[in-house]
């Protein structure tokens, strides 16, 4: 990396705008507020959780489907729905001795497709 290329992302002065840090201090999220939304990145970052997440957007599935979708055992996709589940991404029901995940709520598909729509652009 050149000293022109590590040198282009920060100012060629140093100055402090007090009124615009007073503003982003005041509106700055709680530190646990914060700390829950960059999990909920983490955990959608992930190609294989997303990839989940993407498929009960239409409808629920059950982890037996899921495992054949991603073409992964179904203790591998079990690891991956109990994290999104304890994220509340998605919630689960049983029918007898299936259990079936599906999204739990809709924020979540509109979370996917805002990031759809800003990589499409």
């Amino acid at each position: 990396m050149t000293s022109e290329e590590s040198t282009k992302d920060i100012c060629n002065c140093r100055c402090i705008h007090e009124s615009r840090v007073a503003d982003a201090t005041a509106h700055a999220l709680p530190e646990h507020e914060n700390l829950h939304i960059a999990q909920l990145f983490k955990a959608m970052g992930d190609a294989n959780r997303l990839k989940v997440l993407w498929a009960l957007e239409k409808e629920e599935m059950c982890v037996c489907d899921i495992a054949a979708f991603l073409k992964v055992s179904e203790s591998a996709v079990s690891h991956q729905l109990r994290m999104l589940r304890q994220l509340q991404l998605v919630s689960n029901r049983r029918e007898g001795q299936v259990l079936y995940y599906r999204l739990n709520d809709h924020h979540i598909n509109e979370l996917m497709l805002i990031a759809l729509k800003h990589t499409r652009e």
